[in-house]
């Protein structure tokens, strides 16, 4: 799946894409850059403002991928598109571990979380 025909781009002003802009009844739904639904309907410039103040900080979070085995692994974001969304295993920065990647369709439904922190 890619995002949705109907789904409207907002840019910040470097032209850094923030999410998307759902039409759903007399306002928007905000989609962020994973394809979550970050609000209710709102009306049109209260979807921009929360678009640019998520921003794209939290795609350096930590998440856990759930593999094939239904274990989850912890992972990073290293590319994200309307068409897919990349991740590597986690290695903490050491450069002695195979580097494993995984491709992820876009959204990535329910294999892909938040790491939950205390």
């Amino acid at each position: 799946m890619t995002a949705p025909s109907e789904w409207i781009e907002h840019r910040r002003g470097d032209g850094e894409l923030l999410g998307w802009m759902c039409p759903r009844g007399d306002g928007f739904v905000v989609i962020d850059l994973l394809g979550r639904e970050r609000s209710d309907a709102i009306d049109w410039l209260e979807a921009e403002t929360l678009l640019e103040e998520t921003g794209i900080g939290y795609l350096a979070d930590a998440y856990e991928l759930r593999l094939e085995d239904d274990r989850w692994t912890r992972v990073r974001i290293t590319e994200v598109s309307a068409i897919r969304i990349r991740v590597k295993r986690e290695d903490w920065g050491d450069m002695t571990v195979p580097h494993n990647e995984y491709l992820l369709p876009f959204p990535p439904a329910g294999d892909l979380r938040a790491v939950q922190t205390a």
